[in-house]
């Protein structure tokens, strides 16, 4: 028989953990994490060239980190975790992107320093670029493992494996967090190998701030679980002593 209490903190626990994994889904199959504002291009031939060139470069899937980021720089681009995007045209209210994945292979390049593909290769941009694509799904992957287990837990109607459900949600909200500490230091890094151009804003998108939120809710989650894991359990000692007694 479990406590009201503790059947309301299991189930504001659940609903966290839920909100917490559509926040953390939506922001990694979106692509606004990092967005750049770039001024109207000039009437300059040579400049509407360049950007042409950039254009046909971008799509492309072996494009260089050099080439795409002069992209988003130069076009209004827009970043995320497995997307980048660029406007092609705008008029009147609409707006026509063009967005490319990351394939798999991007996702674990090697990045050097200088972005020179022959000068040495620079180890903290390598890790910070991996880990930013395989924290949020390792975190995903918790929650999953985590609901597994309570599904378990209910059908035999103990609360004591409740506290390894809290346990994988404490995890899985600090791999929420380092995924978004890992894009911005990332982001931090490219943007002093590579300055962006004048006139150009850059600024967070709300896909990172969905990441951002869905951290504190995992762990909120996490502390009700373990909450009513340790507190059924001491009550259930002390009445089992009572009862000897």
């Amino acid at each position: 028989m479990v406590d009201n209490r503790y059947a309301t903190a299991l189930v504001i626990g659940s609903v966290l953990s839920l909100l917490a994994s559509v926040y953390l889904s939506v922001a990694v199959g979106t692509q606004h994490w990092y967005q750049y504002r770039s001024p109207p291009p000039s009437n300059d031939a040579n400049n509407g060239s360049d950007l042409r060139e950039l254009r046909e470069q971008f799509g492309s899937e072996d494009v260089p980190e050099t080439q795409y980021s002069q992209a988003l720089f130069r076009l209004n681009g827009s970043l995320g975790l497995w997307w980048r995007c660029i406007v092609i045209s705008q008029q009147d209210s609409k707006t026509l992107s063009q967005c490319e994945a990351f394939t798999l292979p991007q996702q674990f390049e090697i990045k050097y320093k200088l972005l020179n593909a022959s000068g040495e290769e620079d180890f903290l941009r390598t890790s910070l670029w991996r880990c930013r694509f395989i924290f949020p799904l390792l975190s995903l992957g918790l929650v999953f493992l985590a609901a597994l287990v309570g599904v378990c837990a209910c059908l035999c109607r103990s609360l004591t494996p409740t506290l390894f459900v809290g346990l994988l949600h404490l995890l899985a909200g600090l791999c929420s967090l380092a995924t978004v500490c890992c894009f911005l230091a990332g982001m931090d890094l490219l943007h002093q190998e590579l300055e962006l151009p004048e006139g150009v804003v850059s600024s967070l998108g709300w896909s990172l701030y969905l990441a951002l939120v869905s951290s504190p809710l995992q762990m909120m989650a996490a502390a009700l679980f373990m909450w009513a894991a340790r507190s059924h359990r001491k009550n259930y000692t002390r009445m089992t002593a009572y009862r000897v007694a």
